[in-house]
């Protein structure tokens, strides 16, 4: 968390419609912490967005879009990688931003399985509140013990391995 995933996200589709390409852009409909209907970074930086309960809805909504966004790719089922999959072999450019691991520091499904279909993949960090070194892990600061759970600063730190594991 905290790394800019989303503002990459919004970078890179706002670049596309610049180039005139046509860009639909998703997101779990259970993620509404800044916005139902927009993909929101945390620095407030926001692209209106299509929420969706499932995968699957993603091509149909889609239709003619040349590139296609989606945010918190984590939070959707395994259902994802065939829908990206599809997509992809169809032509479209699929961008996805989401975490790699859960609150444990453990891979986060489907997002492993997504970066190996993908042909690029962009790994952004965070700072570490703790150190200030690159933090690519999320703490979570309750205890809390669900795999999903929303939350922003008041939930969650980005720590670096170190102070993740060693000197929580």
């Amino acid at each position: 968390m905290f790394s800019g995933k989303t503002e990459e996200l919004i970078r890179r589709l706002n670049r596309a419609r610049i180039a005139k390409l046509n860009v639909g852009i998703f997101k779990p409909a259970m993620e509404t912490r800044y916005s139902r209907d927009c993909v929101v970074s945390h620095d407030n930086s926001s692209v209106d967005s299509i929420p969706v309960h499932c995968a699957t809805e993603i091509p149909e909504l889609c239709g003619d879009c040349d590139v296609v966004g989606v945010d918190e790719v984590q939070f959707f089922d395994s259902g994802i990688i065939e829908v990206v999959r599809g997509m992809a072999n169809q032509g479209k450019r699929v961008i996805l931003a989401g975490l790699d691991m859960d609150f444990e520091g453990n891979p986060f499904e489907p997002v492993p399985q997504l970066m190996a279909i993908s042909e690029h993949v962009t790994k952004v960090h965070a700072i570490c509140m703790k150190c200030g070194d690159l933090a690519g892990f999320s703490l979570r600061l309750n205890l809390a013990k669900e795999r999903v759970m929303l939350g922003e600063k008041d939930s969650y730190e980005a720590r670096c391995r170190h102070c993740f594991h060693v000197n929580p």
